[in-house]
């Protein structure tokens, strides 16, 4: 594939504007709510945690939190848009010649390079894996959780009908090829959340794991090829 030569646009492209001052105190107040909601959540509780109570530790009012969120759900899945964004636009991207489950494949590594530095522009990562280890066991964000996971599946399922030419509503492939991707993410989800590893990297490698074994796994005969639960060194 031939690449454009940019250097001459690059030199001569103007730089992006920088946030003004009004912008930037905008930013920092909506990036310490986001933590004080998230720090309360894995230290309190979901459900025992208010509106009030976010606001009280970030010390503004109620209604400057609902200035930046619209509810206690909003904040909390404030970063995990972040990330499905990312991956949403990392499928768009990835090259036609694809097969369906390598674009998703690739386009979550691809996505997952850059999200850590991304989400450490809000709050520490820290507190994010913390979280999302939280909503395993927290029934009303796991709800939300699924319920958005199944959104997100209906969108990426017609961005690869789309890839592929086909009609998302009259052909079930691509809603099983996404599902099937979902489902892998659910599983290592919960099994990450109940190890004491609670890194990015951690998740990323088991995802990993599991992604590897899909086809293999759906084929044949299962009776006597338990799955291995961890990463495997392909090196002698």
């Amino acid at each position: 594939m031939k690449v454009a030569d940019t250097s001459a646009t690059a030199e001569t492209a103007p730089a992006a504007p920088r946030p003004g001052l009004r912008e930037l105190k905008k930013q920092r107040t909506r990036d310490l709510l986001l933590r004080s909601a998230l720090e309360l959540f894995t230290t309190r509780g979901y459900e025992e945690t208010t509106v009030d109570d976010i606001a009280e530790a970030a010390d503004v009012s109620q209604r400057t939190f609902f200035r930046y969120f619209a509810s206690k759900e909003d904040a909390a899945f404030f970063v995990s848009r972040l990330a499905e964004s990312r991956f949403v636009e990392s499928v768009r991207a990835r090259p036609p010649e694809e097969a369906p489950l390598d674009a998703l494949r690739l386009a979550l590594v691809e996505s997952w390079s850059t999200i850590g530095g991304a989400v450490e522009q809000l709050i520490p990562l820290e507190l994010h894996m913390r979280f999302y280890r939280v909503i395993e066991s927290t029934p009303a964000l796991l709800a939300a959780h699924l319920r958005r996971a199944t959104e997100l599946e209906e969108e990426i399922a017609r961005i690869v009908a789309g890839r592929e030419g086909l009609d998302v509503d009259a052909d079930p492939r691509p809603r099983v090829v996404v599902a099937v991707f979902g489902a892998v993410m659910r599983v290592t989800e919960r099994i990450w959340s109940a190890r004491d590893d609670a890194s990015l990297a951690a998740l990323r490698d088991l995802t990993a794991s599991y992604l590897d074994q899909v086809a293999p796994a759906l084929a044949g005969n299962w009776r006597g090829r338990p799955l291995t639960a961890d990463p495997v060194d392909p090196t002698p």
